[in-house]
């Protein structure tokens, strides 16, 4: 035998997938996250909440 050579297979399986879900899962998350922290940051805008404002308001009016 070899002396670099291994008394035994070692087999890669380069397809392992293991924690893959997880990870796409994790990352899903994040930029969720990260949209969900921009969508408060453009809300609290006074330009936006007063748009959301005059929107309600016409929404609510009732037809002269």
């Amino acid at each position: 035998m070899h002396p670099l050579q291994l008394p035994f297979a070692v087999h890669i399986d380069e397809r392992d997938e293991t924690g893959a879900v997880t990870a796409e899962y994790a990352i899903a998350t994040i930029a969720a996250v990260g949209f969900a922290a921009l969508l408060v940051v453009v809300l609290r805008s006074d330009e936006v909440r007063g748009m959301l404002t005059d929107l309600i308001r016409h929404a609510l009016a009732l037809p002269a």
